[in-house]
């Protein structure tokens, strides 16, 4: 167990006393932070982030990510605010934490194992800044070092959340050390039997392999000195996981995975390295196909280095990697591996730093850096920035382009459920459905027995998927729909002429429908409900093609249409005059928007009027229940609680009020104008007797059309 003491000499090594100075304070914010909570071990807890911040010691990072390991968990553990860590320290420090911690609560463990990709792809979403991740993965370090204090139950579930999710992630993002000891600690936790049988194995096949792998290290060692270059030929160990995964993958036996012995060349520059390959391969025949140039296009992980594969002494098989230091070091700590070369030493001399950033895909890049600064800057930006990743109720991971909501996601699960969708729930808590989602976040569907897809939907949804079948929902609905309002005026159109579409013969009937260019009655019925052809004209067409023995009066009176407010897309009420049931009301059709109803005194409607073909003289039927937008104007003296007073008068003769516009006319008096939610006229007329007898209120008028409107508006 390391002390601060003991973490503050090592840091010294690398970083000035003022940033040390740093460390240590957020080492007294912790201490105080977490007193009186102890881990699993006993151990109080802040033995916890010491440890973290000594494994980021190890890769000599900056203070910012030190001091975010030392607070990583004063946040959720201890409650304290985002806010009082940046004034306490500065923002960076604060968006680690917060970044850290927003990762602590993500409940990943339970998910399926084809989800794991996803999954890592989300952690990696949240984090804005790469170093989040380091701190990440080294507090996850820790966690699996000291696992053996926890019940086995939490100990399977963090080790197979270790497996799937992290270990991954640092082996993507080139931590490959780190990576490896995730993935031994996390298969001895899960299979120890196989752990220790694997280790004693391996153990006993080294004690077999060290005189020859001696022999064949010392020959390649003096090949190179003689050759003038300068290097480092180790043995390269294979971890027990990768034994153990290999093994299971290839369906080998311990024997054929061990045979292949495995070394590791180290030289100074990237030149000598294609030197040595040279060499080696004049030393010992080469295997075909073995040989990779990862110098040259390095690994999406920024992994550098070239191999291949050799046959030495006896005709043992020996795969060997040749890199520099520099190219070791990334290998070994990926991006943490940038912070190794920086001593606080900022001069022109200083090596220069390849270091690289992982995108989505790891497009490579390989970028030079004069200080740790701009390093910092470059990788402080979203890995995923056009995804996001969030999960479903049951803990499914559903990727998502940027900026999709709720809707989209209802969409994205099935559309069924987005068909169905009435509501959601974003982390347990409703939420709209325009909401904008954000990675990590779990969200829940509300559905109705009946579907509720709204032309409103298409304002907001904005993934291809949901735009797409809310139109092809909303199509099919309104072809449905128009059909049945069709063949309602069809019939009411014969009915006129004295003829039953049932009793017209069938051939007749197709014969008519051919010769006024119809391929079927429902397309007919499709079209006259849309508004593109007129019912009346189709009727006579009708008529005069079967033959009826009918003179047809061209002034045949027309029987209005019975409207309810039921019909759905292809009956529209006009917003100009706002009419309501008990409105004297005229039809008019329009290609667009099927028959559009305006009141009778509607001057927008004159043009139409005497044009049959396209207007139509309607009535009410009978209520369906819809509720209709009334729009009344109020004028009253300007008295305290005097909206209260109107909104509690019209809510008490239960209906809604949808908006409202206040203007004030400058002599003690008030204007409003509401936008009201009636079932009909007298419905409003007993809410505007009720707001008249209320004493400051002067006059209650209803707005019948425009004109009145901006009347109001010139006030």
């Amino acid at each position: 167990m390391e002390s601060i003491g003991a973490l503050s000499k090592k840091l010294s090594d690398y970083l000035d006393p003022k940033k040390v100075k740093q460390v240590n304070k957020a080492y007294d914010f912790a201490c105080e932070a977490h007193s009186g909570q102890y881990r699993s071990s006993g151990d109080p807890y802040v033995t916890h982030p010491i440890a973290v911040a000594s494994i980021l010691g190890n890769f000599r990072m900056d203070e910012d990510s030190l001091s975010a390991a030392m607070l990583h968990d004063v946040m959720e553990d201890s409650g304290i605010p985002k806010s009082v860590i940046e004034k306490k320290f500065n923002k960076q420090v604060a968006d680690l934490v917060d970044g850290v911690s927003k990762l602590n609560t993500l409940s990943i463990s339970s998910k399926t194992e084809s989800q794991a990709e996803n999954l890592q792809k989300m952690v990696l979403a949240m984090s804005k800044d790469i170093r989040v991740i380091v701190v990440k993965l080294a507090d996850r370090l820790h966690n699996m070092r000291t696992l053996l204090y926890l019940d086995r139950d939490k100990q399977l579930r963090i080790a197979k959340e270790t497996l799937e999710i992290y270990a991954p992630i640092a082996h993507r993002i080139g931590m490959n050390n780190l990576y490896r000891e995730l993935e031994d600690l996390a298969f001895k936790t899960i299979y120890p039997t196989r752990y220790e049988r694997l280790t004693a194995a391996v153990k006993k096949n080294r004690g077999g392999q060290k005189r020859i792998l001696k022999k064949i290290q010392k020959e390649m060692s003096d090949r190179l000195l003689n050759e003038g270059i300068a290097s480092l030929v180790e043995g390269r160990e294979k971890h027990i996981y990768s034994i153990y995964r290999k093994m299971k993958e290839r369906q080998r036996s311990f024997e054929e995975i061990m045979d292949v012995y495995a070394i590791k060349i180290i030289v100074d520059n990237a030149e000598n390295c294609y030197r040595t390959l040279g060499h080696i391969h004049n030393l010992y025949k080469p295997v075909r196909g073995r040989f990779k140039d990862y110098i040259a296009i390095p690994k999406s992980n920024g992994y550098q280095s070239i191999h291949t594969g050799v046959i030495a002494l006896q005709g043992i098989p020996v795969e060997i990697q040749i890199k520099t230091q520099e190219m070791n070091d990334m290998a070994e700590n990926g991006i943490a591996s940038h912070w190794l070369y920086k001593s606080g030493d900022k001069s022109d001399t200083s090596p220069q730093i390849k270091a690289r950033r992982w995108v989505a895909g790891l497009l490579e890049m390989r970028e030079n850096y004069e200080t740790t600064e701009e390093f910092i800057d470059s990788v402080k930006t979203d890995i995923f920035p056009d995804e996001i990743y969030v999960f479903t109720p049951q803990g499914e991971v559903i990727e998502m382009s940027g900026g999709s909501t709720a809707i989209d996601f209802a969409y994205a699960v099935h559309t069924d459920i987005g068909h169905h969708c009435k509501a959601c729930r974003i982390n347990k808590k409703l939420a709209p459905l325009s909401a904008p989602l954000e990675s990590g976040q779990t969200v829940e569907i509300l559905r109705d027995k009946i579907p509720q897809t709204s032309p409103a939907w298409l304002n907001f949804a904005t993934t291809p998927k949901a735009r797409h079948s809310i139109r092809n929902y909303l199509g099919n609905l309104k072809s449905s729909e128009a059909r049945k309002f069709g063949k309602k005026l069809l019939e009411q159109s014969l009915e006129n002429l004295n003829i039953k579409l049932k009793n017209i013969d069938k051939d007749k009937l197709r014969g008519a429908l051919d010769s006024i260019g119809g391929r079927s009655l429902n397309r007919i019925l499709k079209e006259i409900g849309l508004g593109i052809r007129v019912a009346n004209i189709v009727a006579q067409q009708i008529a005069g093609f079967v033959n009826l023995d009918k003179e047809f009066d061209s002034d045949t009176t027309t029987v209005p249409l019975e409207i309810t407010g039921s019909e759905g897309l292809v009956v529209n009420y006009a917003r100009c005059c706002r009419p309501i049931p008990g409105d004297s009301v005229m039809g008019h059709f329009s290609a667009e928007r099927g028959l559009v109803v305006h009141q009778d005194r509607c001057k927008n409607i004159l043009s139409f009027r005497k044009n049959p073909e396209q207007c139509f003289p309607v009535n009410w039927g009978e209520s369906s229940g819809k509720f209709f937008t009334a729009q009344i104007k109020i004028v009253a003296n300007d008295e305290p609680g005097l909206l209260a007073n109107l909104a509690s008068s019209i809510t008490e003769s239960k209906t809604n009020i949808s908006s409202i516009q206040t203007t004030d006319l400058n002599s003690g008096l008030h204007e409003f104008v509401l936008d009201l939610e009636v079932s009909d006229r007298l419905h409003l007329s007993k809410i505007i007797k009720r707001i008249k007898t209320l004493k400051s209120v002067v006059s209650v008028t209803r707005i019948h059309d425009q004109e009145e409107r901006q009347a109001k508006v010139l006030h």
